[in-house]
């Protein structure tokens, strides 16, 4: 059976082979990759704790870069431009990214300790039904006393194609660097400190929350509530546990509520 980094690697080739061939993917982008390379590189070597450091460093700042479209050469088709999804729904566009999803690509081939500890997801069904259950409750309730949506079911008609952008492209992009790369991370340094695996999880779904500061401070309070959920999910069952946690919560405010937000 294939591992998961060759079945990464074949994916990012075959993916990315195709966009450069559709005019999706330009010449620009080659410095951005060349130093994610060179970033793989220098945390692949084990006997120099500051190369590594350097390299994730690197990472890091690459990855902001990803994730808020700066880097030049990625050229993401709008497949969904201005739709209202309900009367009251603010405008939503969506593209389909080509930046965002190499920092997930990143995660899984140039760290593979991130998938030692993944679990059978069949076994934490339970777990991840009634947490996800308990998140899902926490963040719409709350964004419904903040005003931020309101009930509104539906399924439109570009629904399945903002499904399969929100899991692929979204959801597990997110969760590899959110829960995988940082709170997992963090969870190996502080693993000797008194409450370290807490600290860490705070802290992953802090910045979690940080990463959606562009929608205002409410979606930062709730983006840091779900991620604190996401991360005691992805602590009992895993990653893709969290992922299926993670993409649940985004269908049901999109399919059962105001989508993105309420317009103001």
């Amino acid at each position: 059976m294939p591992s998961p980094r060759g079945v990464a690697l074949a994916l990012l080739c075959l993916g990315y082979a195709f966009a450069l061939s559709q005019g999706q993917l330009t010449r620009a982008a080659l410095p951005g990759l060349i130093l994610l390379l060179c970033a793989a590189a220098l945390v692949q070597r084990p006997r120099s704790s500051w190369l590594k450091a350097c390299g994730h460093g690197l990472f890091v700042l690459l990855a902001a870069g990803l994730a808020l479209h700066w880097l030049p050469g990625f050229n993401s088709a709008k497949v969904i431009d201005a739709q209202r999804f309900s009367t009251d729904a603010a405008p939503y566009s969506m593209y389909l990214n080509l930046d965002k999803p190499l920092i997930a690509f990143w995660i899984l081939l140039a760290c593979p300790w991130m998938l030692a500890g993944t679990r059978n997801i069949s076994t934490s069904v339970p777990m991840i039904a009634t947490m996800t259950a308990v998140i899902a409750m926490a963040c719409l309730g709350s964004a419904q006393l903040l005003g931020m949506v309101a009930w509104a079911p539906k399924w439109p008609t570009q629904g399945w194609l903002w499904l399969a952008n929100n899991l692929l492209l979204v959801s597990v992009t997110e969760e590899v660097l959110f829960r995988g790369y940082i709170q997992g991370g963090l969870q190996h340094l502080l693993r000797h400190r008194e409450h370290g695996q807490r600290l860490a999880l705070l802290l992953a779904a802090g910045v979690f929350g940080l990463a959606h500061l562009g929608g205002g401070w409410q979606w930062v309070v709730l983006a840091s509530i779900a991620g604190a959920g996401y991360g005691l999910v992805y602590r009992h069952g895993g990653l893709l546990a969290a992922v299926v946690s993670h993409f649940t919560l985004n269908l049901l405010h999109f399919s059962l509520f105001t989508y993105p937000m309420l317009n103001k």
